[in-house]
């Protein structure tokens, strides 16, 4: 269901996530439980999540706004949709953003840079965490399209 009629149909219930996110990836859109990441400028963590198994939920992964360096890259991406990732919702940057966006996937993020993240295991799996005017807690939802990201605290489509 599209985002425009998940929020005609379910003010009451949904959030919109206002930031300026930029959309990479063949997907038309996603709908999914979340699981989060906390993190700064070091993907270990984000690393370490999308090698388990998806199950068709999305990393959210607050990365403290930085555009500074990529949290994602090419190769983690394709690490997503191997094991099931419907997608991916980033408060922080990207790189290799032409490679993923022949990819089957639908990638959130605040734009790119071609600098590598650290790899020193700063991080936290499984946190509140909290960005564009949203709590994300593990297990609420998310759905994302072309308009942009909606949340919410339970299942509606």
């Amino acid at each position: 269901m599209k985002t425009a009629d998940l929020i005609d149909d379910h003010a009451a219930d949904l959030t919109l996530v206002h930031l300026p996110f930029r959309k990479f990836g063949t997907r038309t859109h996603f709908a999914g439980q979340i699981q989060t990441v906390k993190c700064f400028e070091d993907n270990t963590e984000v690393r370490a999540q999308l090698e388990t198994p998806g199950r068709g939920r999305v990393l959210v992964i607050d990365g403290g706004g930085s555009t500074r360096i990529a949290l994602l890259g090419d190769m983690l991406a394709a690490l997503a949709i191997k094991n099931g990732w419907a997608g991916l919702i980033l408060n922080a940057a990207i790189r290799d953003s032409a490679d993923i966006n022949t990819m089957d996937t639908l990638v959130f993020a605040l734009g790119t840079s071609p600098v590598k993240s650290a790899k020193e295991g700063w991080g936290k799996v499984g946190t509140t965490i909290g960005f564009g005017g949203v709590t994300f807690e593990p297990g609420d939802w998310v759905y994302g399209d072309a308009d942009g990201v909606l949340f919410s605290k339970k299942k509606l489509v």
